[in-house]
């Protein structure tokens, strides 16, 4: 990473021009003919001021090349001439990467021999290909897809496949060919129609086979068991022919079943996935999200499909997907829909009945309440849920006001209700712990870190009550710790025997220890998050905080906003001197006042608010004594507001 330049890396495959001290382009995540992607040099990182997509070096490399981490540091490494030592294998690594290369030979060698059928073989021209020409596939998308049959006898496929080399143990390993406890042996897949399922790299891992018949006693569909180089749970079926449309589009339709994906892919809606045999998992939704974070989930219009998509959902908003949903008419599915309307009509479909899933499924839960207002409490429980799941706290905030609306209840109420789901979820994760002080839900809380085992105070987090936009001061200050946190700050002292001296404190170490001192929390979970990790670093002695951590932060969210800050690109133009002979100072020269003027607006927030919520108390207090209390406090805190205020020059009454 020190050697890597962003600009060069970035460079490859973007047209750049220097701007200033960044370099501009136009963006290669979405369409756009007027430059907003911007890269600076200086710290390593990428803006695109119209998606919002950002990252470092390594970050473009994964999305806009889809490398895992690994695949993007080596393509680093060779470009800036870096060996890489790898570890010396072992004999038992390299008889393990071995049989995963016989895996892989002995998978593709039974796809071609499957798909050979349909057109070399009489029983499989007649059964399988008449099947798939039955289900309206083309010749075109059948071969796209690799599709093929495994005759139905006994041990077909073994026979040939021991006969070209492939010993008992690599089919066996690989599920094509089961072994009973006699020795005997059979085909899995004999009698069915073949779906392979590929890697993204376009690898066979393994295969999925429907049954022809129409007896009970088999399973319709089986799948390939799992093995060293098939894991169905980390799988997409349809992925390696869907990716580029994916990504070209932004844009990911989620199916039931493999049929589904084919007939959509022949229908022209390219950007279609199914899970592989199993519910949806969470590796399934991060390989989704590789290439997109808009997905639009379609099922049966039946109440199992609704549950279904009821189910999946959750999960891709914890990821923190964009979730859209389109329900099929009753007994239509997507292969159904298309066989019978046509290509034309299918997309029109998609397009007319696409629906964001939260709203659609307040919709259906609200037809279950039929006025009674104990089921709309558990309706109102289950949609607060859902929304909680939600990563984006402005998307959560939209949401609150749209599902009031169609609850026909006061969004108050809904924000209470998240906040209180919210705050649960938060207190359940295992790396945070109540505050023993604390006895309201709302209260503050500590965070157990590795340095409270060494007896260092911890660092005080907050978690949102309110659903409201960050403000500006709260931000405001982050991008000073961000931007100039390292910068020094000189201030008048005197030493022990009363003589004048200078003192130096970092910006961080300035905004951290005056915050702290004053217990103050902010109300942006984001910039509490940014904070915390400067406080802990304070708190450990570092005194040269790296902002560049931000830009590879676990958490996507803190990540986003770290960048949008750091990218910020202001410059005073020269015309103000040469024109107007008027000098205007830089930003780096008013660090000492911003920070200080920064810090006394956030006081002056936090009093305000608090004095508000004394003013709300008031009017809910019978008590004499209490209310006394509570003028004695508002006294106290209109006098800190007014000597802040004459701080900053301003008057309060």
């Amino acid at each position: 990473m020190d050697a890597t330049r962003i600009e060069e890396v970035i460079g490859e495959f973007v047209q750049l021009r220097k701007r200033g001290t960044n370099h501009v382009g136009c963006c290669p995540f979405h369409n756009e003919k007027t430059p907003s992607f911007s890269v600076s040099p200086a710290k390593g990182i990428y803006k695109c001021f119209g998606c919002g997509d950002s990252g470092n070096a390594v970050g473009f490399l994964m999305k806009h090349e889809h490398y895992t981490y690994p695949e993007a540091l080596r393509w680093l490494a060779a470009k800036y001439n870096i060996e890489i030592e790898e570890e010396k294998l072992t004999e038992e690594q390299i008889e393990r990467n071995n049989e995963r290369d016989a895996l892989f030979h002995v998978s593709e060698f039974a796809q071609k021999y499957f798909a050979s059928l349909l057109y070399d073989n009489e029983m499989g021209t007649a059964v399988g290909l008449g099947y798939f020409h039955e289900r309206g596939l083309t010749d075109k998308v059948i071969k796209d897809f690799g599709l093929g049959y495994c005759l139905d006898e006994w041990s077909n496929f073994t026979d040939h496949a021991r006969k070209n080399g492939y010993s008992d143990n690599v089919l066996q390993k690989t599920g094509l060919t089961i072994f009973k406890d006699d020795g005997k042996s059979y085909d899995r897949f004999r009698g069915r129609v073949m779906f392979p399922i590929y890697s993204v790299s376009g690898r066979v891992l393994g295969f999925s086979g429907r049954i022809l018949s129409k007896e009970k006693s088999p399973a319709k569909y089986v799948n390939s068991p799992d093995s060293e180089i098939y894991n169905k749970s980390h799988i997409l079926y349809g992925l390696y022919q869907a990716k580029n449309a994916i990504s070209r589009q932004d844009k990911c339709y989620l199916v039931e079943g493999n049929i589904d994906v084919i007939s959509m892919y022949q229908s022209g809606v390219e950007n279609t996935v199914a899970s592989c045999g199993t519910s949806l998992t969470v590796e399934q939704v991060r390989l989704m999200r590789r290439y997109t974070k808009n997905v639009t989930v379609l099922y049966d219009g039946d109440s199992a499909g609704i549950k279904a998509a009821f189910r999946a959902v959750n999960m891709l908003f914890e990821e923190g997907m964009h979730v859209r949903v389109v329900l099929f008419p009753d007994g239509e599915d997507p292969d159904s829909y298309a066989r019978k309307y046509g290509s034309t009509q299918l997309q029109e479909y998609l397009k007319d009945n696409e629906t964001n899933f939260i709203l659609f499924k307040t919709k259906i839960l609200i037809e279950e309440i039929k006025g009674d207002p104990i089921r709309k409490a558990e309706v109102l429980s289950d949609i607060v849920k859902t929304i909680a799941l939600v990563p984006d706290m402005m998307e959560r905030t939209e949401y609150v006001r749209l599902c009031a609306s169609h609850l026909q209840m006061p969004e108050q109420t809904l924000q209470t209700e998240l906040a209180k789901e919210l705050n649960r979820r938060l207190r359940a994760t295992a790396d945070h712990k109540p505050d023993p002080n604390d006895k309201d839900l709302n209260d503050t809380a500590t965070q157990d870190t590795p340095e409270k085992k060494e007896e260092k105070p911890a660092v005080k987090i907050t978690t949102p009550f309110m659903l409201n936009p960050a403000e500006y001061q709260e931000r405001k200050i982050i991008n000073l710790l961000l931007n100039y946190g390292n910068e020094k700050l000189t201030f008048d002292d005197k030493d022990e025997a009363g003589n004048a001296v200078k003192i130096e404190y970092t910006v961080a170490q300035v905004v951290v220890g005056d915050i702290l001192n004053d217990q103050l929390t902010f109300d942006d979970p984001l910039c509490q998050a940014i904070f915390n990790e400067y406080a802990e670093c304070i708190q450990r002695g570092e005194t040269c905080i790296n902002a560049q951590r931000f830009a590879e932060h676990t958490d996507v969210q803190v990540r986003d906003m770290a960048i949008a800050m750091m990218m910020e690109d202001y410059s005073i133009s020269d015309n103000w001197w040469k024109k107007k002979q008027i000098a205007v100072p830089t930003p780096e020269q008013c660090v000492k006042s911003d920070v200080e003027e920064s810090l006394l607006n956030f006081k002056l927030k936090k009093l305000d608010k608090r004095i508000d919520d004394l003013d709300r108390q008031f009017a809910y207090t019978s008590g004499e004594e209490d209310k006394l209390i509570l003028v004695a406090e508002k006294m106290h805190l209109v006098k800190l507001r007014q000597q802040i205020g004459a701080e900053l020059k301003r008057v309060y009454v």
